[in-house]
C-alpha cells in the first residue's frame, strides 16, 4: 500500500509537534537545508534570465514550500499499476530526493528517459509556475513515476510555492515584465497560485496536457 507524508513548511507559525515524532527532527532540519538550497537556486535561475539575482526571491518563490514524503511499495505485476502519470509540478521549483530504485522518468523530445539514481543528488524541476513568470524562457518538466517489481522505493520532495492564507486573493502572477516586449509578448494570463492549483492544474490533468494551455493568450 502506497504511504505519503505532506507537510506545508511555510505554515505561520509552524508547531514541530504538529508532525509525527517518528521524522520531526530529520524533517525540520531537511526544511531548512532545503530551503537554503532553494534560495541559492531562484539566485542563479534569475541571473540565468539577465535579471538581479534576488529577482525571483522578491516575487515570493521561495516564500513557502511544501515537504511530500512518498512510500511506493513493490509491485509484483506492475503493467497491472498505473503508478504516478504524467505530469508537471504545480510549483515554481521542486526539488527531489529519491534512493536507489530506478522509477522516475522524464519526457524529452516525446521520448521517456530514465532519470538515474544518484547517490546524494538532488532532482531539481522547473514548476508551472515559473514556467509562467519566465514567459516560457524556463520550462516546466513533464514526468511520472513507475511501477516497479523492485522496492520498496521512498522518496522526498520539495515543492516552493507559497499557498495565501484563507481569505486571502494571494499575489497575482504574470509574464515579468522585463522579459516581454513587442517582438516577444505575454504568452500567458495572470493568475494566482490558489486558482491555478485548483481550477487550471485540475483540468489539465483530467485532460492530459499542462494546465498552462489553459493560460495562453
Amino acid at each position: 500500500m502506497e504511504g505519503l507524508f505532506f507537510c506545508d513548511m511555510s505554515s505561520e507559525p509552524l508547531n514541530p509537534q504538529d508532525l509525527p515524532e517518528v521524522c520531526r527532527d530529520i524533517t525540520m532540519e531537511y526544511s531548512k537545508y532545503a530551503h537554503k538550497l532553494g534560495v541559492t537556486l531562484f539566485e542563479l535561475l534569475s541571473e540565468g534570465l539577465g535579471l538581479k539575482p534576488d529577482h525571483l526571491i522578491g516575487l515570493d518563490c521561495a516564500k513557502g514550500h511544501l515537504i511530500a514524503g512518498h512510500y511506493y511499495p513493490p509491485y509484483p505485476e506492475p503493467q497491472l499499476t498505473i503508478g504516478g502519470g504524467k505530469h508537471t509540478d504545480v510549483a515554481f521549483l521542486s526539488m527531489l530526493l529519491q534512493d536507489n530504485v530506478n522509477a522516475l522518468q522524464l519526457l524529452y523530445q516525446n521520448q521517456w528517459i530514465d532519470v538515474l539514481p544518484m547517490p546524494g543528488a538532488i532532482v531539481v524541476n522547473i514548476g508551472d509556475y515559473l514556467q509562467l513568470i519566465s514567459n516560457n524562457k524556463y520550462k516546466s518538466g513533464i514526468h511520472r513515476v513507475l511501477a516497479k517489481k523492485e522496492g520498496p522505493r521512498v522518496s522526498v520532495g520539495c515543492f516552493f510555492r507559497h499557498v495565501p492564507l484563507e481569505n486571502s486573493a494571494g499575489r497575482l502572477y504574470e509574464p515579468i515584465k522585463e522579459l516581454t516586449s513587442e517582438e516577444n509578448p505575454p504568452i500567458y494570463v495572470g493568475t494566482t497560485v490558489t486558482d491555478y492549483m485548483q481550477g487550471h492544474y485540475i483540468k489539465g490533468l483530467i485532460n492530459g496536457v499542462c494546465g498552462l494551455e489553459y493560460l495562453k493568450l
